[in-house]
C-alpha cells in the first residue's frame, strides 16, 4: 500500500517521516478560504478532506492531508500575507493563550477519516522589538498564526497543554491512532 501526503509542507513530511513508512508527495491545490460563519473546528476538517480528496490516487493509495489554524478569541489567523500582518498577528497572540487546530484527513478507497485535534498555546507578553525581530527573520511568513512553535518562537512559548506536533502541523500520535484503524496492516 502506497502512502501519499498531500501536502508540500517540510515541516509535515519531517514529522510523518518519524512514522518509519514510506510516503510519496502529492500537493493539493484548493481554495483555503475559511468560511467565517462556520466554526474554525469544523472548518480546519474541511480543508483537510478537501485536500485528500482533490489529489488524484488510485484507490489502493493511503491519502494522508493536513491543515492547520491559529485561533485566538475565535478570530482564526492564517498564513501572514505581509509583514504588518505577521507584526498584527503576534501583537495579538502576545500574553495570551490561543488554539492551534490541525484538521487530519485519512483517504483509502471510499473510506474517509477525519479529525481536529486542539492543542492549546500560552505566549509571554512580547515586546515590539521581539516581534519586529522575529518578523525581519522571516520564519512567519509561511506559518499559521506567524510563528513556528519549532523555530525560533520557541522563546514566546510559556506553556501548551495538548500535543506540542500538532502545533508543528501535523498530530503524530493522532493519526497514527487512524491509520491504525484505516489500515492495520500498516502496523
Amino acid at each position: 500500500m502506497q502512502i501519499v501526503l498531500a501536502s508540500q509542507s517540510p515541516r509535515r513530511q519531517e514529522l510523518l517521516g518519524l512514522l518509519k513508512k514510506p510516503f510519496q508527495i502529492r500537493v493539493a491545490d484548493i481554495d483555503e478560504t475559511i468560511d467565517t460563519a462556520c466554526a474554525p473546528y469544523d472548518e480546519v476538517a474541511r480543508l483537510s478532506r478537501g485536500k485528500a480528496l482533490a489529489i488524484p490516487r488510485d484507490r489502493d493509495e493511503l491519502v494522508i492531508a493536513a491543515d492547520t489554524i491559529v485561533v485566538c478569541d475565535g478570530k482564526v489567523l492564517g498564513k501572514p500575507h505581509s509583514h504588518e500582518e505577521a507584526k498584527a498577528m503576534l501583537s495579538m497572540l502576545s500574553g495570551r493563550a490561543h488554539q492551534v487546530m490541525t484538521g487530519v484527513t485519512v483517504l483509502l478507497g471510499e473510506q474517509l477519516i477525519s479529525h481536529t485535534e486542539v492543542t492549546d498555546v500560552h505566549f509571554r507578553t512580547l515586546s515590539h522589538k521581539e516581534i519586529d525581530a522575529y518578523v525581519e527573520s522571516g520564519e512567519p511568513m509561511d506559518k499559521a498564526g506567524a510563528y513556528g512553535i519549532q523555530g525560533g518562537a520557541a522563546l514566546f512559548v510559556e506553556g501548551i497543554a495538548g500535543d506540542y506536533y500538532n502545533v508543528v502541523g501535523l498530530p503524530v500520535c493522532r493519526l497514527q491512532q487512524m491509520l491504525k484503524e484505516m489500515a492495520p496492516e500498516l502496523f
